[in-house]
């Protein structure tokens, strides 16, 4: 009796499962784990490339509360669009999902470089979303949406591919390994990519990371389930994408420099990320210096000593023997207080040490401020001003809050009714605020905003304004005729959202008993008084107000 030929003995492939398949070439419990581990390393680096875009169109742009809305539900909805577009390669699940990490890979990898290129030498991101490289942020957003929000579809079939399970199990597993991995991908990027190779870099080298293991689950674990013109055609696309990323990453010091250089001009001297923010300096040997925190011109040679002056004087009418001085860790408001004779203590709140250490050591900037951190009179404490102020402390005659606009997020807090709450409790009986409010001219509902929250705090006000011309009257503001009356429009430098720096500014002085007669000029409050705006709530922690 002649027994059959199995499929081996004939010559012709290995048997092929149920479905028409190869068998894989591990157990399944061990082709299980790998798709689940493929799973936590691809949800991890889509959750970078998510955070990625929010922190570079949050600096790029300002107001992170919005950009981080506007990125996320776009993303979102573009996962449902990957989700369903992904039924239809469910016939080709391992071929497909091959494509769509090497696509998203270099998509999400290359995303921080190329709007970083269009910021930098487009300069379209200020003003309203109309901006073409805001444009270039949601296709981003989009793409990336579509691509993470077809991954699931196509491993669901995969993971049925190795062994038959209740399809609520496998989703259950697939989803477990994702969320995991989303939280590993979540804590990677504040504390270790961003910190140690910035947001550049790091997003290469997820893009890297996500086409190994990608390439790696397909083409070692369902390689038969290619042929063989598939199986070369994504591997010659993983090797291209790594190509590009490990080229790109090569260049990537060439390129921040070069892209600094078309933001800031060609005299950028420092140029670091410290853990709080991006800290450059330009010119300040023959060239006027300034100092950008984070894309903001915080510092500038030309205006500064009118500015602080301006900040510092009107509050120093009176005594003012301890002086606090919330953020200004640059030292130029210090070496202002220190002008006047009685000052016997200057306590400095600043939260970026960076700053604190620039001011010190940076010759330029230490000679603006004279050296105020060699005087034994003046302290530095690095911490959160907020945070600082909810301790004990011996009341002071003197605050002065020398610290970022209000309209950024991150400082909306340091504006709010419960800051200056805390202030007061720190502030002598007699003792005065000085609060650098923004500037009338661009943002006077901010400025009035501000008032409100002081008022709202039990505080008494004396708004001014120090700039040249006056501040436009609301019709005047209507109209767009404040260039007109001021020119400046015309002024020397510019903010890297595209917009002027602005020459005037708004301050308020304060404090919990009438104010000194004449502190301030009167026709500095009469100019800012011409703008008021009347009606406004105040600014809270659970209701901020200041977004334009």
């Amino acid at each position: 009796m002649i027994e059959p030929r199995t499929p081996v003995q004939s010559g012709v492939p290995r048997a092929r499962s149920e479905e028409g398949r190869a068998p894989l070439p591990v157990k399944p419990a061990t082709g299980r784990f790998l798709v689940l581990a493929g799973v936590f390393l691809c949800a991890a680096c889509g959750l970078v490339y998510e955070l990625e875009l929010v922190a570079l169109a949050s600096y790029l742009i300002g107001d992170s509360v919005t950009q981080a809305s506007v990125v996320l539900s776009v993303m979102v909805f573009a996962m449902g669009i990957g989700s369903l577009g992904a039924k239809r390669l469910r016939l080709r699940a391992a071929a497909g999902f091959g494509a769509v990490e090497a696509a998203l890979a270099l998509v999400g990898g290359c995303s921080a470089m190329a709007l970083y290129a269009a910021f930098a030498w487009t300069g379209d991101w200020g003003g309203s979303w109309a901006g073409g490289s805001r444009y270039l942020l949601v296709g981003f957003s989009l793409a990336i949406g579509v691509l993470i929000g077809a991954e699931v579809p196509l491993l669901m079939v995969l993971i049925q591919r190795i062994r038959r399970q209740d399809p609520g199990g496998a989703v259950a597993d697939l989803f477990a390994a994702d969320y995991v991995g989303a939280l590993a991908g979540g804590l990677a990027f504040p504390f270790l990519l961003l910190p140690m190779l910035g947001q550049l870099t790091g997003a290469l080298l997820t893009g890297a990371v996500n086409a190994l293991a990608g390439g790696a689950l397909v083409l070692g674990l369902f390689r038969r389930d290619l042929t063989r013109r598939g199986r070369w055609t994504l591997l010659v696309a993983n090797v291209v994408v790594l190509g590009l990323l490990a080229s790109a990453a090569a260049l990537v010091d060439d390129f921040e420099r070069a892209a600094r250089q078309a933001m800031y001009g060609k005299d950028v001297r420092v140029a670091v990320q410290t853990g709080v923010q991006e800290v450059v300096v330009t010119g300040g040997k023959r060239e006027p210096f300034n100092l950008y925190l984070d894309g903001r011109l915080r510092v500038s040679s030309r205006d500064q000593q009118r500015y602080h002056e301006a900040l510092v004087r009107p509050a120093m009418a009176g005594p003012h023997a301890r002086v606090l001085i919330l953020g200004g860790g640059d030292g130029l408001a210090a070496r202002q207080v220190l002008r006047f004779p009685g000052v016997r203590q200057v306590d400095i709140v600043e939260i970026d040490p960076g700053v604190v250490r620039l001011a010190r050591n940076d010759p330029p900037l230490s000679a603006l401020n004279g050296h105020v951190y060699e005087d034994p009179r003046v302290r530095a404490v690095t911490d959160d001003a907020f945070r600082w102020l909810r301790g004990p402390h011996t009341p002071y005659d003197v605050v002065i809050s020398d610290l970022p606009d209000p309209g950024i997020t991150a400082s909306t807090k340091l504006y709010s009714q419960e800051f200056y709450g805390l202030a007061v409790q720190v502030l002598a009986p007699d003792g005065r605020l000085a609060v650098h409010a923004g500037s009338l001219s661009s943002r006077p509902r901010v400025f009035w905003t501000v008032d409100s929250t002081l008022r709202a705090a039990g505080l008494r006000t004396v708004p001014y304004w120090v700039g040249t011309g006056a501040p436009p009257a609301p019709a005047a503001r209507q109209h767009g005729a404040w260039d007109r009356l001021t020119g400046i429009a015309d002024g020397p430098d510019r903010t890297l959202d595209g917009t002027r720096a602005p020459s005037d500014w708004g301050f308020e002085l304060a404090g919990p008993r009438p104010l000194p007669e004449g502190a301030v000029p009167r026709e500095r409050v009469r100019a800012a008084e011409r703008s008021r705006i009347t009606g406004l709530a105040p600014s809270t922690l659970v209701h901020p107000r200041y977004a334009d």
